[in-house]
C-alpha cells in the first residue's frame, strides 16, 4: 500500500483536470463526430488510469467510476445525451461526469417521497452493523462451511457497495448541496428478474447502459426483427456490456487474467431475462399472473444460486477481496496509531515546553 494514498491524489487530479477540459470542449463544439474525436482521448485515458490504483477500497470504486460511468457518460456527452448534455457549471459536471449520481427535479424528489420516501439512517445502521461482521467472518472462515460463506460474502458484497455508494452521494450531497437518488432500492425485495435487474440494483448503470447499449440496439433490431421482438437483442447487448465492463473492473482489482465465469454469468442472466420478457408477452392481457409472494423468492433464489456458482467464484478467485480488505483495514488501523502517537507526542511537547 505504500504510495497509495499520493497515486490516488494524483489520479482524481487527472481526472478533474481531464474533465474541466471535456467541460470546455463541450461549449467550444457541437454534439457529433468532431466533439467524439476530442472526448475519445480522454475515454482511452480513463481506461488507463485506475491501473496506477492497487487497492480495494481506493482502486475499485475508481476503478468503476472512471472506466465504466465516466467513459459512458462522455461517451453520451459527445453526441449531446445523457446527464452531461444539459448547460450545467463546471462543479456540477464534474462530480456529475465520474460519480454514481444524479441530479433530482422537483417533480421527481414528490414521487418519490410520495412513493416510499428517502431511506432512513436506521436502514444504513443496520446495513453496516452486517456489514461490520465481515472481519470475524473472515478471522472464523476456516471452520464455517465454504457455502455458508459464499453465501454471507454475497451479503457483505450487497451491504459494502451500498454503504460506499451512499457515502459518495451522501458527500456529494454535503459538497454541493442537491439531493441525489439512492442507487439501490433494496433488491432482495424483487418480483422479477427485471424488477431486479431494470428498477432495483445498481440503478445508476441500469440508466447508463439503457442509452449508451440498450436504446440503439433495440432501434437497429426494429427495422430487422419487428419492433414487437427487438428488446430481446437490446436485453442481451446490454447484459453482455455490462459483463465486458465487470471484466474490466475485476482485473483492475486483481490484476489476473479473465477466466469468463463472469460473462456467462451476465450471458445467462440475460437470456433468462428475455425468456420472461417473452412469457409475460405471451401471457399479456390475460388473467393469469404468477404472485409476487411466489416470483420473488424464485428470482431471488436464482440470482443467489447463479452468483454462488459463477460470479462470487470469479470475484473471489481472481480479487480475493476479504483478503485484500483485511490488509487494507490493518494498515488503515495502523496508520491511524501512528498518527494519534504522532498527536499524543506533540501534545505532551507543548505541555513540556509551557
Amino acid at each position: 500500500m505504500e504510495g497509495e494514498i499520493p497515486n490516488f491524489v494524483m489520479v482524481w487530479t487527472l481526472v478533474v483536470a481531464s474533465l474541466t477540459y471535456c467541460h470546455t470542449i463541450g461549449n467550444l463544439t457541437s454534439p457529433g463526430n468532431t466533439r467524439l474525436l476530442f472526448v475519445l482521448p480522454v475515454v482511452l485515458f480513463f481506461f488507463y488510469l485506475p491501473l496506477h490504483l492497487t487497492t480495494i477500497f481506493l482502486g475499485g470504486p475508481s476503478s468503476f467510476f472512471l472506466c465504466w460511468l465516466a467513459n459512458f457518460k462522455l461517451l453520451l456527452f459527445a453526441f449531446g445525451k445523457g446527464p452531461l448534455s444539459s448547460d450545467r457549471p463546471l462543479a456540477h459536471f464534474i462530480p456529475l461526469a465520474c460519480l454514481p449520481i444524479k441530479f433530482r427535479t422537483d417533480s421527481e424528489k414528490k414521487v418519490q417521497n410520495l412513493k416510499k420516501g428517502q431511506k432512513s439512517t436506521l436502514n444504513y445502521a443496520v446495513k453496516a452493523l452486517i456489514f461490520s461482521t465481515s472481519i470475524q467472518v473472515y478471522h472464523n472462515k476456516e471452520s464455517i462451511h465454504p457455502k455458508i460463506v459464499m453465501f454471507l460474502y454475497a451479503i457483505y458484497l450487497y451491504t459494502g457497495l451500498e454503504l460506499v455508494l451512499a457515502f459518495v452521494a451522501a458527500a456529494a450531497r454535503v459538497f454541493l448541496g442537491i439531493d441525489f437518488e439512492p442507487q439501490f432500492d433494496e433488491p432482495y425485495l424483487a418480483t422479477s428478474l427485471q424488477d431486479f435487474w431494470g428498477r432495483r440494483w445498481n440503478i445508476m448503470v441500469n440508466r447508463i447502459l439503457h442509452p449508451t447499449v440498450y436504446e440503439p440496439v433495440r432501434d437497429i433490431s426494429c427495422r430487422l426483427i419487428g419492433k414487437e421482438w427487438a428488446p430481446l437483442p437490446a436485453v442481451l447487448a446490454t447484459f453482455l456490456v455490462s459483463a465486458l465492463m465487470h471484466e474490466f473492473v475485476f482485473y483492475y482489482i486483481g490484476r489476473t487474467k479473465p477466466t469468463w465465469e463472469l460473462t456467462c454469468f451476465f450471458l445467462l442472466h440475460g437470456v433468462c431475462l428475455s425468456v420472461e420478457i417473452t412469457v409475460k408477452k405471451a401471457f399479456r392481457g390475460s388473467n393469469w399472473r404468477l404472485p409476487a409472494a411466489v416470483s420473488g423468492p424464485l428470482a431471488m433464489t436464482f440470482v443467489v444460486v447463479t452468483g454462488s456458482w459463477l460470479f462470487l467464484p470469479s470475484l473471489m478467485g481472481r480479487c480475493q477481496p476479504d483478503v485484500m480488505a483485511y490488509r487494507e483495514y490493518m494498515a488503515f488501523l495502523e496508520f491511524m496509531k501512528r498518527v494519534g502517537d504522532f498527536l499524543n507526542v506533540n501534545s505532551l511537547l507543548s505541555m513540556v515546553s509551557r
